[in-house]
C-alpha cells in the first residue's frame, strides 16, 4: 500500500479511512500442490483451505501450467492470479493441480514463473494409485478394459507415449518425476509426503506442512473426507503380482531418493489370493 503522503492529501482518521481492511490482491503464487493424482490432493486442499493465512484458487485444479493454450505466446498470469478470492489475512497463496508433477512442461513453466516456488507432493503405493485411477475412469465410462489388460496396453503402446488420458503406469513411476523436480528446484523447496501416513494420521504432517509454508500451525482442523472414491471390487492377487513386478525397481529408486522405507508398497508373496 502507498502511504497517504504520496497522494498530496491529508490522511483521514484511521477509524474513517476507507479501504483499511480491503482485501489485498494476489500478485504471485508461493506454492503448488503438484501431485500425484489419486493420492489425497483433494484432502490436502481441504485442510489448507481451513487456514486463514493461506489463499487458494476458487477452482481447484485450474490446470494453468499444464494447458498449452496458456503458453502459445507470452503467458497471461492474470488468468491464474484472477482466480483467487483471498481473505484479508492471507500470507501465502497456492494452487492445487495434481497433474503438475506428471507433466514436465508444467514443472518447467512453474520454475520459470517462480524459481522460489514451494512444491507439495503426495506419493501413494503405485499399484494402489494406478488401480484407483483405473477405477475412477471405469466408473466414468472412460475405460473399457479390465485393470490387468489396461496395464498391458500401456506397456504395448509405450509407457510415455500418452501423457494425457489413462497413463496408469507412467503416472505411478515416481522417480523420473521427482528427479525432474530436483533438477528444477532445490530440495528444500519440496515437501513430499507418503499418502498412507497422511491418511492414517494427517495432523502431524499438516503441522510440518504449515511450517514448510511459513504459516502458524493450526489446531481444530476438520477432516472432510471429500472425494473418497468407491470401488466396485478389490485388487486381485494376480493384478497385485503383475503390477508389483512393474514398479519394484522404481520403488527402490524412491527409497534411495527420499530415504524412505517403502516395504509396504512392495508385492508380498504371502498375500493370499482374493476370491
Amino acid at each position: 500500500m502507498q502511504s497517504d503522503s504520496k497522494t498530496g492529501q491529508t490522511p483521514a482518521p484511521s477509524s474513517a479511512r476507507p479501504g483499511l481492511f480491503r482485501r489485498r490482491k494476489i500478485d504471485h503464487v508461493d506454492f503448488v500442490v503438484a501431485g500425484v493424482q489419486k493420492a489425497g490432493t483433494t484432502a490436502v486442499h481441504d485442510f489448507l483451505a481451513q487456514h486463514p493465512h493461506i489463499a487458494l484458487l476458487r477452482d481447484q485444479a485450474l490446470h494453468f501450467f499444464d494447458k498449452e493454450e496458456h503458453f502459445t505466446g507470452e503467458p497471461d498470469y492474470r488468468i491464474l492470479l484472477g482466480n483467487f478470492d483471498p481473505g484479508w489475512r492471507w500470507r501465502v497463496a497456492g494452487e492445487v493441480t495434481a497433474d503438475y508433477l506428471y507433466y514436465p512442461r508444467a514443472l518447467e513453466r512453474i520454475a520459470r514463473y517462480n524459481p522460489k516456488m514451494k512444491l507439495i507432493v503426495s506419493l501413494r503405493n503405485p499399484v494402489e494409485r494406478a488401480f484407483s485411477q483405473w477405477n475412477m475412469r471405469r466408473d466414468k465410462g472412460q475405460e473399457p478394459l479390465e485393470f490387468l489388460d489396461a496395464l498391458k496396453r500401456d506397456q504395448e503402446i509405450g509407457i510415455w507415449k500418452g501423457p494425457r488420458g489413462n497413463a496408469y503406469l507412467a503416472r505411478s513411476l515416481y522417480s523420473p518425476q521427482l528427479e525432474q523436480v530436483f533438477k528444477l528446484f532445490p530440495r528444500d523447496q519440496a515437501f513430499i509426503i507418503k499418502y498412507e501416513n497422511f491418511r492414517t494420521d494427517p495432523f502431524p504432517l499438516l503441522d510440518r506442512m504449515f511450517d514448510f509454508l511459513g504459516v502458524p500451525r493450526k489446531s481444530g482442523l476438520k477432516n472432510e473426507q471429500r472425494n473418497v472414491g468407491s470401488y466396485s471390487r478389490k485388487l486381485t492377487f494376480e493384478e497385485r503380482e503383475y503390477a508389483g513386478g512393474i514398479f519394484d525397481e522404481d520403488i527402490a529408486k524412491i527409497e534411495a531418493l527420499l530415504g524412505w522405507d517403502c516395504g509396504d508398497w512392495r508385492f508380498k508373496t504371502s498375500i493370499s489370493p482374493i476370491a
